[in-house]
């Protein structure tokens, strides 16, 4: 085990860690009821293993990752990216949530289709549960955003991440996001039939799916904690922590094109051409499915 603090309880095989901090415990709770992202019900590991590698994106992450490492997804909500970096694999995969129902889920999803290696915990990011440098991969993706201060929930989670290791970022830019925030002030107004047409997640959602519809809009529309941050900020996050900048998603260089291999050295490119770049988020398939960014780094 990589658990350095051991005042938890085994709760139907999920390791469970107190919760204190208020907000941290707000939004667990927040999830409970909705746990986001949802599964279908005649979702199985062929087709959780189809779904990934149909993105490119995730279809790289598991390739670069390999076999035989040890890997921790802080925020793993349902533990949908856990199981598929799991699903015929021999990693060690740590799925960390606040929200026990939704490790629930994920941990029933696992035992049902006999993925045996991923431990679930549930836990607060700013509390140190994990040995330091014990993980090769370090995944937080969309979490960060939710917490009381995401700069500080940063500096703990990569103290459990090994020299060498990656860490794979994701959070809401501050200026992509603003479509968002419109649908957000549109729903509270005109409810949610109007944000049934004007966003475009929900316009590819089957109807019928009412579970991952209500989901969606909870975690876009009601969130009760939420931040945006710029792409100059987490990489001066990266450059104070001795993080490599290794790639980004959207690429950050006017003058580079990405590739299908995400863990390939890229160029920061400049100011100014970041600043363009996260305002051309706003008008492309970023801004419109809620501008998270993604950063890629490498622990020296």
């Amino acid at each position: 085990m990589k658990i350095k603090n051991k005042n938890f309880t085994l709760n139907n095989e999920i390791i469970d860690f107190k919760i204190n901090d208020p907000i941290t415990t707000k939004v667990g709770d927040f999830y409970e009821l909705d746990p986001f992202p949802n599964y279908e019900i005649n979702d199985n590991k062929d087709k959780i293993l189809k779904i990934g590698d149909n993105n490119i994106f995730l279809k790289s992450l598991k390739n670069f990752i390999g076999f035989n490492k040890s890997v921790i997804e802080f925020g793993a909500g349902t533990c949908q990216l856990s199981n598929y970096i799991a699903i015929a694999t021999n990693n060690n995969i740590y799925a960390f949530d606040s929200s026990y129902k939704s490790l629930e889920i994920g941990k029933n999803f696992a035992k049902k289709n006999d993925i045996e290696n991923v431990s679930f915990v549930r836990g607060d990011i700013f509390d140190e549960i994990f040995d330091s440098e014990v993980f090769d991969f370090l995944i937080c993706n969309g979490v960060l955003h939710h917490t009381r201060n995401p700069y500080e929930g940063f500096l703990n989670i990569i103290k459990s991440l090994k020299k060498e290791g990656y860490v794979v970022l994701g959070l809401y830019n501050k200026i992509g996001r603003v479509r968002t925030k419109i649908r957000k002030y549109i729903y509270k107004i005109l409810g949610k039939k109007m944000v049934l047409i004007l966003d475009p997640i929900l316009r590819k959602t089957d109807k019928q799916s009412h579970d991952k519809i209500n989901a969606w809009i909870k975690d876009q529309y009601l969130h009760p904690v939420e931040s945006t941050h710029t792409f100059d900020e987490i990489l001066s996050w990266f450059k104070k922590n001795d993080i490599e900048f290794i790639n980004s998603i959207p690429q950050f260089s006017l003058s580079e094109t990405q590739d299908e291999n995400f863990f390939n050295k890229k160029s920061k490119g400049t100011f100014i051409g970041r600043i363009l770049k996260q305002i051309i988020m706003l008008f492309s398939k970023f801004g419109s499915e809620g501008a998270i960014f993604i950063l890629i780094g490498k622990k020296k």
